[in-house]
């Protein structure tokens, strides 16, 4: 089991077994390995991955929920929720939020619970209607800095659908630009211009049967 936690652009795994892609990525010189749990080398991780010549970081721990618990200790810990929306023609949502291409999602609200957030958000920020939901995708994580604090986003992702004849209404007072229909075919161009956890839950998505 493994996850992929975003420091900008650089991946800090955590995993309790090597697999394939974490092995290849441990020959790299850029890449820093932690195989304890301490504080101590947590924090050693923290201080190398903002390093510019450090590239990834692997921290593994045969459990792997206790070596979670203790990496999340570091942070503010937000838990969000969003959508992968598709239209019958197979279009997928996209946002356009401070010049980047992302995916409709926000903050989880006090005893709401995750699906209903997704909904919520997904219509807030494109203007959306009627959606309706498939299934849960999976998870992204990224770190993110503010009011001198250190925050570990979770995003919860799910598959929603809805018609395309609608009106999109791009939420302007959250930076939200622009709301469009890309055709899978063209996926590559928001792909170009996203953030990596983006590009990793559409890849999950997109890769599942």
């Amino acid at each position: 089991m493994f996850i992929k936690i975003y420091f900008g652009n650089k991946p800090v795994i955590l995993c309790n077994e090597i697999d394939k892609e974490i092995n290849e990525l441990l020959h790299h010189p850029d890449t820093v390995f932690v195989d304890e749990i301490s504080q101590s080398a947590i924090k050693s991780m923290l201080h190398e991955i903002k390093k510019e010549e450090i590239h990834a970081g692997v921290i593994w721990h045969k459990d792997f929920e206790h070596l979670k618990k203790i990496f999340f200790k570091n942070f503010t810990v937000i838990e969000a929720a969003g959508g992968i929306v598709q239209n019958e023609k197979k279009e997928i949502l996209f946002i356009k939020r401070l010049g980047k291409w992302d995916l409709p999602k926000g903050k989880i609200e006090k005893s709401e619970k995750q699906e209903d957030c997704a909904l919520r958000e997904v219509m807030e920020e494109t203007g959306v209607k009627d959606l309706f939901l498939k299934k849960k995708i999976g998870e992204t994580y990224h770190v993110y800095d503010e009011y001198g604090k250190h925050f570990l986003k979770t995003s919860h992702w799910f598959h929603l659908t809805c018609s395309s004849n609608q009106q999109l209404l791009p939420q302007l007072e959250e930076n939200i630009t622009e709301s469009k229909w890309i055709k899978t075919l063209h996926i590559k161009q928001p792909m170009e211009n996203t953030y990596p956890s983006i590009k990793n839950i559409l890849n999950t998505f997109f890769d599942e049967p």
